[in-house]
């Protein structure tokens, strides 16, 4: 375990400090970094995450077990993300709930389809997910959504 959380934390870095260079081209767009300030600690963390776009919104699909989307949670907040060589003040909240995780896992690979492999998620002849293999596949993710915060608010 102890090697993967140093395999998983190296890599972090290696994608943050591209994502914050002149290079970030050959990651940005997939992965993002997102900020976000604890609310007991006060603290800014900063994590590279996969992103896709649906909409206006951004959405990322985490493990359940990670902790860098927990200060989302309930109302959400404020957060700031570096997407394509740009800072944007931006407003996150979580779906933890599993039908709703499903619903956004299934529009995701409505637009990706061969993103649906690495959830386990088979596609019926019609191109569309398996329910059962959505429902599998939502009980230990959460969707985390990012919106453009608007100047006034």
């Amino acid at each position: 375990m102890a090697e993967t959380s140093l395999l998983m934390r190296t890599g972090n870095m290696f994608i943050g400090g591209i994502l914050r260079s002149p290079l970030h081209g050959m990651f940005s767009s997939n992965f993002m970094l997102v900020s976000v300030t604890g609310r007991k600690s006060g603290k800014i963390y900063t994590t590279p995450v996969n992103y896709h776009r649906l909409g206006e919104a951004l959405h990322v699909v985490s493990q359940h077990d990670r902790t860098w989307w927990r200060n989302l949670r309930g109302e959400g907040a404020t957060v700031t993300l570096r997407l394509q060589g740009k800072d944007i003040l931006a407003w996150g909240r979580v779906f933890e709930d599993e039908t709703a995780v499903g619903e956004a896992l299934a529009d995701y690979f409505k637009q990706a389809p061969n993103n649906a492999r690495y959830f386990g998620v088979n596609l019926k002849p019609d191109g569309l997910p398996s329910k059962e293999d959505i429902q599998r596949a939502a009980k230990d993710k959460v969707i985390v959504e990012f919106r453009p915060k608007s100047p006034a608010g």
